[in-house]
């Protein structure tokens, strides 16, 4: 019987909050898919524009689902197009931007596709390429790193 020497890896749930400081997202809730290759983040009113010779692209996020509150104003380089097909089975060219994401403490830079997620149920889908050698999956669990803490609403300003 074969022993495994390979260090462990911390472990992940198939849903996770994670952070986009590049991006000024604090948290936003991601679809951690092992049948996904690429990673694809919720972005709206995408607009292409160049600076110093190179593409860009402005957009907007919405890091919560089913509401347009607090969305953050995106500007990013653009490293590449490519073609993703949809879990509908559509092909569809879409930007991708490279950005860091946060987790478990842990901070590294990952590729982002950008897309309308309006009809998914998350607004970040994270594929296996952005985690792939830094964490396990429990497909059973959900929200290793901890949930974002909700505001208290003040009651003077009810």
């Amino acid at each position: 019987m074969a022993i495994n020497t390979k260090p462990l890896l911390p472990v992940i749930g198939w849903r996770e909050w994670v952070s986009l400081p590049d991006l000024g997202v604090t948290s936003i809730k991601v679809k951690v898919d092992t049948g996904a290759r690429s990673s694809s983040v919720h972005a709206i009113n995408q607009r292409l524009f160049e600076r110093d010779g190179e593409k860009w692209v402005r957009f907007q996020i919405n890091p919560l689902q089913d509401s347009t509150a607090n969305k953050v104003n995106v500007e990013a380089k653009v490293i590449d197009f490519r073609s993703v097909r949809s879990s509908s089975g559509v092909a569809e060219m879409r930007p991708v931007i490279a950005t860091r994401i946060a987790i478990l403490d842990q901070l590294w830079s990952i590729e982002l596709t950008l897309s309308n997620r309006d009809a998914m149920g998350f607004r970040m889908l994270l594929g296996r390429q952005a985690f792939r050698k830094k964490f396990f999956v429990d497909a059973a669990g959900s929200y290793y790193g901890g949930k974002p803490q909700k505001k208290k609403l003040n009651k003077k300003n009810i």
